[in-house]
């Protein structure tokens, strides 16, 4: 392990080497809550973590377990066995063809912190960051390496302070050049595209933070945080029946926000902003500095569609669909056949 890179002890993220390969080392505990309201200690929630599968499970129970828990997580799609299979065989980590108690222990507990679960399901997907390894809940991933997709990144407790413009026009002077954002932009809408209708249902970016999105050496697009990313199937059972008075009330959380409908004081279970539009809000200030002035027009006029996106996503998928490839045509035909593409 090298350098801490988080301030809470409740989902603890190092840097570091292995056999090595430099990686990034997370540690998702997350402090649960008991009915009282009261933190339980460390040590129950570290028993609790592990008290599943119990000892005597078969494994065709395990496997039913596995599949419901899924299914609770992610809906009803034709593909779960294929994903249960792919649990099992990374629970098999010594390969000798068989789960141990202990290795089903180990995958139930961290398919319980969210991001691992999002790191299983879109593994083949190209802008996720490849899983190499994990102990109890403890799990490596390849290293990003630039983990934001700015490079001014102010902490928390100091934004009040430090005037946005200031940190704006910092991260203009320090970004790459504009052909490198474009090549990261064509990047983020290619997982914008993957996230929508993949083969385990829709995910939805409940954050999105330019300090989730991150790129490679080779100026590709990787997710540096799936944390925010939450499957369709929660967000709606979480909305479902829940008591509302306005919008906000309707909100999974940062911003994946649904309509509350007064008349019977309940939230809709579909969001109104798509994961396209959350993206573009946060292109227009990445892109658009220092953009080459024949592109600037048309670039600025997508922008300003894509960011006005809403309505109901099974209204509207054509209308998306159109939008996005407009936007990454745009970027590609202007660095297509130059040593950035």
């Amino acid at each position: 392990m090298q350098r801490c890179m988080t301030t809470t002890s409740t989902h603890q993220i190092y840097s570091g080497l292995w056999k090595e390969r430099p990686v990034i080392i997370k540690c998702g505990l997350e402090d649960p809550v008991s009915a009282d309201g009261i933190p339980e200690s460390g040590l129950r929630h570290e028993l609790s973590l592990f008290d599943k599968p119990t000892r005597g499970t078969s494994m065709d129970e395990f496997k039913d377990m596995l599949y419901n828990f899924l299914k609770t997580n992610l809906g009803e799609q034709p593909s779960l066995n294929t994903l249960v299979e792919r649990v099992i065989t990374l629970a098999d980590i010594n390969q000798d063809g068989k789960v141990s108690l202990a290795e089903a222990k180990s995958i139930w507990a961290l398919l319980q912190i969210n991001e691992f679960l999002l790191m299983v399901a879109l593994q083949e997907k190209e802008h996720t960051p490849k899983l190499l390894g994990f102990c109890g809940d403890l799990y490596v991933t390849e290293q990003v390496g630039h983990s934001s997709l700015y490079r001014v990144e102010v902490p928390h407790y100091l934004q009040a302070l430090v005037p946005e413009a200031l940190s704006s026009s910092l991260n203009h002077w320090l970004a790459p050049t504009w052909p490198r954002r474009a090549r990261i932009t064509i990047g983020l809408l290619e997982f914008v595209e993957e996230v929508f209708h993949g083969s385990y249902g829709s995910f939805l970016i409940c954050d999105a933070s330019p300090y989730h999105v991150g790129y490679n050496v080779k100026y590709d697009c990787k997710m540096a945080n799936l944390r925010s990313v939450a499957s369709e199937a929660v967000v709606r059972a979480y909305l479902k029946g829940r008591h509302c008075e306005t919008n906000t009330d309707c909100t999974y959380g940062r911003d994946c926000t649904a309509t509350c409908d007064r008349l019977v004081k309940q939230c809709n279970t579909e969001v109104v902003q798509p994961n396209l539009a959350k993206v573009c809000v946060l292109l227009q200030d990445f892109l658009l500095f220092g953009a080459p002035s024949d592109v600037r027009g048309d670039l600025e006029k997508q922008l300003r569609t894509c960011v006005t996106l809403n309505g109901l996503a099974s209204q509207m998928e054509v209308h998306h669909s159109l939008v996005l490839n407009n936007l990454k045509t745009l970027l590609w035909k202007k660095i297509s056949n130059t040593q950035y593409s």
